[in-house]
């Protein structure tokens, strides 16, 4: 080895080090070059090789080629990795414009949400104001002013999550909500008719999980109070919300029912938007889908409100998200809508 090689050598390694031109083309010159079996290193070993008198010339040259190209690798790891050394991540080019993101890339509504936000839309366009209360509810809320007496049978219906070691004002246990109804009773106390008003939000129930129900789920319930407010006020309005969101040929149907804080209560059908009413398997061949409950609000829940039942009357309905969102889908298990499977949700 000569110090012309030398020479040689340091013009071929300045020049590879100023053609990098990304921050993965470090680490391969840093192997070629400047570790224990690189370029630099074996030409310290050729130093055997040199005589006496121009070891100490070719030692102090190599030493300068050393420093030189470990100061200019320094100053292309700074440029190209921020400064941060061999630990820092790879790859980051702080010189490169940025990418385009891709619309298909972004994010999207949740189904459930979807359908949520769908439905409270329909309802705003019909004058609804949308109102929202607490989920953890005391017993007086969520049952006693609702015509629930404290052993009504009606409280089976809806198995009930007490929030353990904990008690309202009154040292009543307090309750994950079973229903939106709650809200109602919150409105009417601090609101007298009209009342025109959407409850939607998350309910709890400890009911055992299966592919129709699960412990949490979205509810959104209607309620409306007022001088001469009555049954077929409430028909025209679901109807209207039907044909609204499962299409303009939507017809439905009342069916009696029992719940304690209505009277009469109904159970509200809808034609299937499958087959047109035809039959089918999601309708079960009865061309009819059960959508949700309704009625005209109990005079007791009025009292109980302070509102006086013989000058106002109300009726009030309640659907739930998540079944309506499988039937309009097609989901056939509601575990689905909250595994997080993005196989699942790409679909919407």
């Amino acid at each position: 080895m000569t110090l012309n090689d030398i020479i040689t050598v340091r013009e071929k390694l300045l020049a590879d080090l100023d053609a990098i031109g990304a921050a993965d083309q470090l680490e391969s010159y840093k192997l070629a070059h400047l570790t224990r079996k690189g370029t630099i290193a074996a030409m310290f070993d050729d130093l055997r090789s040199v005589s006496k008198e121009e070891k100490p010339i070719a030692g102090k040259e190599l030493n300068s080629l050393r420093q030189q190209i470990e100061e200019r690798f320094k100053e292309k790891e700074a440029l190209y990795l921020g400064g941060a050394g061999p630990g820092a991540l790879s790859g980051i080019d702080l010189t490169m414009p940025a990418r385009a993101v891709s619309v298909s890339a972004a994010g999207h509504e949740h189904p459930l949400m979807k359908t949520l936000n769908e439905m409270v839309s329909i309802f705003e366009r019909m004058g609804f104001a949308v109102e929202y209360g607490p989920e953890v509810e005391d017993d007086e809320h969520n049952f006693g002013k609702l015509n629930f007496a404290p052993d009504h049978p009606a409280r089976d219906m809806q198995d009930t999550f007490f929030v353990k070691s904990s008690a309202g004002a009154d040292g009543a246990p307090l309750l994950l909500r079973t229903h939106t109804s709650p809200v109602q009773i919150r409105l009417m106390e601090r609101q007298k008719p009209p009342i025109r008003a959407i409850m939607p939000g998350r309910v709890y129930r400890n009911e055992a999980i299966s592919a129709r129900s699960g412990v949490a789920f979205f509810m959104m319930e209607g309620l409306v109070v007022g001088p001469g407010v009555s049954m077929a006020d409430l028909k025209g309005v679901l109807l209207s919300f039907a044909r609204q969101f499962f299409g303009s040929d939507a017809k439905i149907r009342l069916r009696p029912s029992f719940f304690p804080f209505t009277e009469p209560s109904a159970e509200v059908d809808v034609s299937c938007y499958i087959c047109g009413g035809k039959g089918c398997r999601v309708c079960k061949n009865s061309g009819w889908l059960e959508i949700l409950g309704a009625g005209m609000v109990h005079p007791n829940v009025l009292k109980a409100c302070n509102i006086d039942p013989e000058i106002y009357t109300g009726y009030a309905f309640g659907i739930g998200i998540d079944r309506t969102a499988m039937m309009r889908y097609g989901v056939s298990d509601i575990r689905d809508f909250f595994e997080n499977d993005l196989r699942f949700l790409e679909q919407f």
